[in-house]
């Protein structure tokens, strides 16, 4: 066995590990157009897009976050919807997923390292936007064909004033993952967007929701 190949075998396994050890941080774009009034205390309602999904229990829980975080930057929940000073109006959701194929060239005679590509291996983080798999390796120097499947989720977000109608807020927030699950995309969907909340008008910027601590 030649010394290239030894490095690479002792080296896999301790990359496995470190791996899985580490989780990895959420990742969205967000575009926003805003012209909010300062916060003097206004009064809000939320609002599914979807009439649906008024009054279920999952968008119940959203729009507690959402309302969170509007608290937070000094707005108020209604008492009474409709004496709401603003109207929230949420929509989100995660499409079916598409198949992402790569094809990766074998090592070459001279054992040197080819390029990187993605790769997911074994139980990763279900947020992806690529990743570098320096130790992945073909004995025999044929390509190595490997498919995987990444969904795009949303969450888009307006505020209407309730006087007049006029918009006030419109908010995108999308990210890619290797997960469906919208319990843990939404979460983090509204962590983005109310990062720097209500942001530039105009401008789209890659948000970075650093993973839960542990324990």
């Amino acid at each position: 066995m030649s010394l290239m190949k030894k490095i690479v075998t002792m080296a896999a396994p301790i990359a496995l590990l470190s791996l899985g050890a580490c989780a990895t941080p959420f990742r969205a774009d967000v575009a926003r157009f805003q012209q909010m009034p300062a916060p003097q205390g206004q009064s809000f309602t939320i609002r599914a897009s979807d009439p649906r999904l008024q009054g279920g229990l999952e968008f119940g829980q959203y729009a507690t976050l959402v309302s969170q975080r509007l608290t937070a930057q000094g707005y108020q929940p209604a008492a009474n919807p409709a004496e709401a000073t603003l109207v929230v109006n949420l929509d989100y959701g995660v499409d079916n997923g598409q198949e992402k194929v790569i094809t990766r060239p074998g090592f070459g005679s001279w054992g040197g390292w080819g390029p990187y590509y993605p790769r997911r291996w074994g139980h990763r983080s279900a947020f992806y936007y690529g990743w570098n798999d320096p130790f992945w390796y073909s004995p025999f120097g044929y390509p190595e064909v490997e498919s995987y499947r990444y969904y795009t989720s949303h969450l888009e977000m307006t505020i209407n004033r309730a006087a007049d109608g006029q918009r006030l807020f419109e908010g995108k927030a999308k990210a890619r993952s290797l997960d469906d699950s919208l319990p843990r995309l939404v979460p983090n969907l509204v962590e983005a967007m109310f990062t720097g909340f209500p942001g530039r008008s105009g401008e789209e910027v890659r948000i970075t929701v650093p993973p839960p601590k542990k324990g």
